[in-house]
């Protein structure tokens, strides 16, 4: 399960010198294609609430959760606490480096709680996060 926070629906349109030219939802087809046996469920919600219910929902029944929490990384307890109370293990996945950013983003509040953290990479940190759940899930060293 892949879980992207607010503003992250305006990937491909949204300030491309830092985010890129390309949607999730095609970068969401080159993923497929490269791992045809994994199965991508994709939600998106710019709305906390629903970030919640979709971790909590998914966090018992899937293998894995790929998430970026978008601004919310820095400011919700409660998508920390969500992250926290489900079983599957959680990759937070950041486009760009929030440490190189302004400083009230080079905190993490839901980064404690996951297995793994990938920042700066682009887009490719959704491919870098499968292949860490991937060796989870086979109980691989990381």
């Amino acid at each position: 399960m892949t879980i992207n926070g607010p503003n992250l629906n305006l990937l491909g349109k949204r300030e491309p010198e830092k985010y890129g030219t390309t949607t999730f939802e095609d970068y969401l087809v080159f993923l497929r294609s490269l791992y045809p046996d994994i199965e991508f469920d994709y939600f998106q919600s710019n709305i906390e609430g629903e970030l919640i219910d979709k971790i909590h929902e998914s966090g018992f029944e899937a293998d894995g959760i790929i998430l970026n929490p978008g601004g919310y990384t820095h400011t919700s307890v409660a998508v920390a606490d969500a992250v926290a109370s489900v079983r599957a293990p959680v990759i937070e996945v950041h486009i760009t480096n929030i440490q190189a950013r302004e400083e009230f983003r080079h905190i993490s509040l839901v980064g404690r709680y996951c297995a793994g953290t990938i920042t700066g990479l682009g887009l490719d940190g959704y491919r870098l996060a499968t292949e860490a759940l991937i060796k989870l899930s086979e109980g691989k060293d990381r």
